[in-house]
Formats: structure tokens, C-alpha cells, sequence
């Protein structure tokens, strides 16, 4: 089978490093990809929002499987979108149908579902132009940091947290009239958890449900998790508090119930999903939902599944998940970002990176790369992940620490302390 997979990051990178580990898959294509999986399969300059190239390009490779990466076309409803086409529909799309990418794709959705099948998660009211004086009126019943969030998809820029209260009104004001477009027509307003994220991963056929390995990620781009969120510096998994207890509470208080309220709500939910969770005092409490994997946690979890990712895949496909096979490793895998000097604000692009050939035991996986001129230069604020294994958090570190500084291009920046919370 030729398998298509959609997006240009880390993410997609790593999914197709394990895939073409698979004896049963024939040709891997990425689109648009990016320098890496150009050495995994096959790069295609089609964007992923792009859906009649997409149509083309499925054509053409005679694809038999397409595997959505980034958010924006599950929200979008690629997955519809070859459901209601008589070519497409028989080719299955990994990745949730329109109705249940709302999870992700709506914030006052997502707070509503997890309200109603009572799922543990802070308090919060949506507003929109309309009641932008209850807005207020809420704010003064909650404690600071306020935390700010616009209802759709802001290419991770849309939720905010500020400590002073006339700048929380200062900032809804801002969303409502049109800081993040059509995103922020309505905006959530939740009361701050103080705990410790992470992110929990499963695979399901809309039945049944695997848990991959979990994950912590860092956002900050600064040390001491200080300065501008960021699309992730890094992550470590396993992470040490999401010990059996633990997860046993995830499982039965957030993931079991997110699966059952789905069926009761009549909406299929076929593919990966990613709980954004906060441990406060023992107890999760989900922060959001995802429709897909996480970057760059795909780039810690994925190297420690030992089995057939695709045959976990065709699972989700055939609606038999809960008679395949799931092995984890249970070493330690830490990833530290490679990033352009400036990220997240402006950064400059094209710069070639040297060393990559230096790096020994361990995957780097690209981020924003391109080859130009038979060379590997950046192309993005996040540009390599550089993930390692050991038999101990500290020993994975040291070796993604060691490879990290073997590799170099103009303005490289990276965070020299990912893990030292834990």
C-alpha cells in the first residue's frame, strides 16, 4: 500500500520514520514535507489545506491511505471531504471527521462536552460580542492569572494568561474585534490551574482505544520556562508523575468518559487524539483537546512504540484496534529543539546547517528544513529535534544534549534545561 502522509513538521517526520519501519507499506509520500522525509519518502509540494490537490495527488500516487498530521485540515474537514467524493471515499482517512475535530477546532465546544459528560477541567464562560459586559462581570469572580483563550484555531498563539485584570478585559476586547479573525467571534475565559502539564496520546477506532506513550513538553522559549510560549521546545516521556495511579485516574475520569460522551453525542471519533492535561495535587484536569498528535511530542513518543505503527493504524481502519498489539519501550526519550534565533517572533530563513552526519544515537527529526542546492538549510522557527534514548531521564538528556551540540547553522538557539523540573 502507498500510504500519504499531510504536513511538513516534526511530527510528520517522525510518523513516517516509524511507518517505513513497516514491512507491509509500500511507498511513503509527505506533503509538503520537508528534508528529512525526503530521506523516508517521497516529498510532495501540495498543501495540506489544499484539498483538490490532495484529490491530485492521491490520484496520481495511488494512494490507499491518507494520515492528516496538522489540525487545520481535520477543522477544515478533509476527512469529509472524501467521504462525500466518489473517488476518495473508499480510502481511508486517519484523522477525525469535521464534527469531532470541533474538540479542537472550538474551545466553547470542547468546555461544553467536557462540562456535560463532567469531565475534570477548570471553570469557564464563553462570550461573545453580545455579552462583553458579563465578560467583565466574570472576570471579577475569578483569582489572577486569568487565563484568556480564543474559541478557534490561532496557530497556537490564541490563549493568553495575564495576571492584571484591566488587561484581561483589555485582551478579550482585542479578540472579540478581530485580533485572531474569525478564531475569537467568541472567546473562553477559564479560572487558572496551578499543577504540572502533560500530554496523554491515544489511538482509537471510535470503539476501543490504545494508549500510547505519554509526554511533557515545554512551551516557553526561555529557561525556567520564562519568556513567549512557543510551539514546543522539547519533551520527555515517560514522565515520572504519570505513575499507574495516575493514569488510572486519566483512563477513568477523562479518557473513558471523553469516548462514551462521544458515542452518546453520535459523532465518530476515528484516529489519534491528544488530552492536554494538568496535574493538580494528583488529579488531571484536561486543558484541551487535540484531533492529532502533538509536535514535538510525536518526536518523544513515537521512537518508544515497538510494534507496527501501521498495523495499530489499519486497526483504527478495520474497527478491530482492541485485538492488535501495542509494545512500549520503556526507556527514557528526551527531545530537545533546535530553533532560529528570534523564534518565536522573526527569525531569518536559509541558513545551512553543518553537523547533521556528527549525531550518534539518537533521531533527529526536521522540523523547518528544506534542501536547496543539494544542501539541508532552515526554513522555520522550529528547525531539527534532536531525541535520544537512556535507561534513565538524565542519561537520555545527556545523550540529545551532547548530539545537540554537534550540530550548528546561523543563530542557533536551544534551551539547555528541558526535563530540569523533573
Amino acid at each position: 500500500m502507498n500510504i500519504l502522509i499531510l504536513g511538513s513538521g516534526g511530527r510528520e517526520h517522525s510518523l513516517a520514520w516509524k511507518l517505513a519501519q513497516s514491512k507491509r507499506i509500500n511507498r511513503i509520500f509527505i506533503a509538503p514535507g520537508n528534508a528529512g522525509t525526503s530521506a523516508t519518502g517521497t516529498n510532495l509540494e501540495v498543501d495540506p489545506e489544499d484539498f483538490n490537490g490532495i484529490r491530485k495527488a492521491v490520484t496520481e500516487c495511488r494512494i490507499g491511505m491518507v494520515i492528516v498530521g496538522p489540525e487545520a485540515p481535520l477543522v477544515a474537514g478533509i476527512h469529509d471531504f472524501f467521504l462525500q467524493d466518489d473517488f476518495l471515499k473508499n480510502i481511508p482517512v486517519i484523522g477525525p471527521v469535521k464534527s469531532a475535530a470541533r474538540l479542537e477546532g472550538s474551545k466553547d465546544f470542547a468546555k461544553a462536552f467536557l462540562t456535560k459528560y463532567k469531565i475534570p477541567t477548570a471553570r469557564y464562560r464563553s462570550f461573545d460580542r453580545t455579552s462583553l459586559n458579563d465578560a467583565e462581570a466574570f472576570l471579577k469572580t475569578l483569582e489572577p492569572p486569568y487565563v484568556i483563550k480564543a474559541d478557534g484555531l490561532a496557530a497556537g498563539k490564541g490563549v493568553i494568561i495575564l495576571d492584571n485584570i484591566n488587561d484581561a478585559k483589555e485582551e478579550v476586547n482585542a479578540i472579540i474585534s478581530g485580533k485572531f479573525g474569525t478564531a475569537g467571534q467568541k472567546v473562553v475565559i477559564e479560572q487558572f490551574l496551578k499543577g504540572t502539564e502533560l500530554s496523554v496520546f491515544i489511538i482509537t477506532d471510535g470503539k476501543s482505544y490504545k494508549l500510547l506513550p505519554e509526554a511533557k513538553d515545554y512551551k516557553r522559549v526561555g529557561e525556567g520556562d520564562s519568556g513567549l510560549n512557543t510551539g514546543g521546545m522539547g519533551a520527555i516521556s515517560p514522565v515520572p508523575f504519570a505513575d499507574e495511579q495516575f493514569m488510572k485516574k486519566v483512563k477513568g475520569r477523562i479518557i473513558d468518559p471523553t469516548i462514551k460522551g462521544l458515542k452518546e453525542e453520535g459523532i465518530e471519533y476515528r484516529g489519534f487524539m491528544f488530552f492536554g492535561l494538568i496535574n493538580v495535587k494528583g488529579d488531571p484536569f484536561v486543558i484541551e483537546y487535540n484531533a492529532r498528535l502533538g509536535d514535538p511530542e510525536s518526536e518523544a513518543i513515537i521512537p518508544r512504540i515497538k510494534s507496527d505503527l501501521f498495523d495499530l493504524i489499519e486497526g483504527v481502519v478495520n474497527g478491530d484496534l482492541d485485538e492488535r498489539d501495542l509494545v512500549i519501550d520503556e526507556q527514557y526519550i528526551a527531545t530537545v529543539m533546535l530553533v532560529s534565533g528570534g523564534y518565536p517572533g522573526h527569525y531569518q530563513k536559509g541558513y545551512e546547517i553543518s553537523g547533521l552526519d556528527m549525531a550518534k544515537d539518537c533521531i533527529v527529526f526536521h522540523s523547518g528544513t528544506k534542501i536547496t542546492d543539494g544542501k539541508v538549510v532552515t526554513s522555520g522557527g522550529r528547525v531539527l529535534a534532536v531525541s535520544s534514548w537512556g535507561k534513565t531521564l538524565k542519561d537520555a538528556l545527556a545523550g540529545s544534549y551532547r548530539n545537540a551540540g554537534s550540530i550548528s547553522f546561523r543563530d542557533i538557539y536551544f534551551r539547555k534545561d528541558i526535563g530540569f523540573d523533573l
